[in-house]
């Protein structure tokens, strides 16, 4: 039922902005669909840890993980609902947009947080895969909300790579169902009966097979060498979605990725998979911990952050053991802090009016609260102690010490390269004297509760995990 909702809810939504052209009622309304998605995902996900899963009907499934990836994606997407009003409201006002570009990005916001409540709950891969070709196109027009040429670009680059990997994902998928015996005219194929029916697929086709969607569902991702859509897309699009493209829809991608992961595992055992995550995460930790000690944009500079802590994650379901329930555990505090930076830096985007880190200087003083928020983005998502991602960043490193000590050793060794370049970038930009035409002072209150709020539950998580929250880290680990 709470499903239904939630899609009732965002489907009514959509058709008011469409049709309503007063700006506060598309607020209202897209506000209190997001609220009702993230009072829906906690009950969804108090469900599924008392028993097991959660399948209202047929078409729709959830389990451990994806009641975890659900409840991400409204806890971020109802904070950047609200961050987006006072956002686009400072925009309208310094005439960037006008009022009707907000219904269109209103629209737009509902439909994507639409497709991906779909991609998740989704309970057949072609509907998953779907879901997630709708993310992409919803987002693509976001991307490219300013129409400016860099930004029509940064869209095409990032519609184009990611339908052809995506392309490549569903080639794949066609191979897995390889496997299935139809009878009595077909059925609706579910993630389970595919699981099942693993039994009868080819090791050399399921290995075939699990390498298309590692491409095509890492194109989403944002592993390297697929990542080059995502610099451009971070830095281009309206500030509230790059916290969802990082903080939503990637989490979404990788839990696809993952339920191939088990019915290849099933067939041709945990190794093949393992490895080939490890590949992955270690080229995306060493790439993007290389680039980003040069970067010029700071939005592009949380891109790269979001590859590594991707091949952060790889690598923890690539150790396996506790690597995995670390890397579950992770990818939540990812997609928190994440929103914490990328509203932090909206604020310094809407008074600086530049996304070139040369151009921010003595922010400490100008924006004092917002300076503050990303300094503490920057030591959260680095794993500086005694945030959670500390320990994650440990506990990944530590299961797979043993058995890949080189790889950890170098991940580690990128890790602390990470870790100079946001320090780096961060003393440049918050420290000095700051230009004489900016006028000291935050934009307003509604900009900065959305980051105290993901900041308070990041640091509340960071020290004590509810019951029902472990109890699905854990089943999610077992079943992935």
């Amino acid at each position: 039922m709470e499903l239904f909702i939630i899609f009732a809810a965002f489907i009514v939504a959509t058709i008011i902005s469409s049709l309503v052209k007063q700006r506060g009622v598309v607020e209202f309304f897209s506000v209190a669909a997001s609220a009702i998605g993230l009072f829906g995902a906690l009950r969804v996900a108090l469900q599924v840890a008392a028993t097991g899963s959660y399948t209202p009907v047929a078409l729709l499934h959830v389990d451990a993980l994806g009641a975890i990836v659900l409840l991400v994606i409204f806890c971020v997407g109802f904070v950047a609902a609200i961050y987006s009003i006072a956002y686009l409201r400072m925009e309208t006002s310094k005439n960037i947009i006008g009022v009707t570009r907000v219904r269109q990005y209103f629209i737009l916001f509902n439909l994507f947080s639409l497709a991906m409540l779909l991609a998740v709950t989704a309970n057949n891969p072609i509907f998953a895969w779907i879901a997630i070709e709708a993310t992409t196109l919803s987002t693509a027009f976001l991307i490219s909300f300013y129409d400016k040429p860099s930004a029509i670009e940064a869209a095409w680059k990032y519609l184009i790579i990611n339908s052809i990997g995506l392309l490549l994902g569903f080639f794949g998928t066609l191979m897995y169902f390889t496997s299935v015996i139809v009878s009595d005219g077909g059925a609706f194929m579910s993630w389970q009966a595919l699981a099942a029916s693993a039994a009868g697929l080819d090791s050399l086709i399921a290995k075939i097979a699990f390498i298309f969607v590692l491409i095509g569902y890492g194109t989403k991702v944002g592993f390297v060498p697929m990542h080059t859509w995502k610099p451009d897309a971070y830095s281009k699009a309206p500030n509230p979605i790059g916290a969802l493209l990082s903080g939503a829809l990637l989490p979404i991608a990788f839990i696809t990725l993952l339920k191939f992961k088990s019915i290849t595992d099933a067939v041709v055992g945990p190794q093949f998979s393992q490895q080939l995550l490890i590949v992955f995460g270690t080229l995306s930790i060493v790439v993007a911990a290389l680039i980003m000690l040069n970067a010029k944009n700071y939005k592009r500079l949380l891109a790269y952050s979001s590859i590594e802590n991707a091949g952060l994650m790889a690598l923890g379901f690539g150790f396996g053991g506790m690597g995995a329930v670390a890397a579950i555990l992770h990818l939540i505090y990812h997609s928190l802090v994440k929103g914490v930076m990328f509203f932090s830096s909206g604020n310094l985007l809407l008074k600086y009016h530049s996304a070139k880190i040369g151009k921010i200087k003595g922010a400490l003083s100008v924006l004092p609260t917002t300076s503050v928020l990303f300094i503490a983005g920057f030591l959260v998502v680095t794993g500086v102690p005694p945030f959670g991602m500390f320990v994650t960043k440990l506990q990944i490193l530590s299961a797979g010490i043993q058995a890949h000590p080189a790889v950890s050793i170098i991940a580690l060794a990128f890790m602390a390269l990470i870790f100079i370049s946001f320090l780096k970038h961060s003393t440049a930009m918050f420290f000095g004297e700051p230009p004489k035409d900016v006028v000291h002072g935050e934009g307003g209150i509604w900009l900065l509760i959305p980051p105290v709020l993901l900041l308070a539950v990041i640091i509340m998580l960071s020290f004590y995990i509810p019951p029902f929250l472990a109890s699905l880290l854990h089943d999610a680990a077992a079943l992935y």
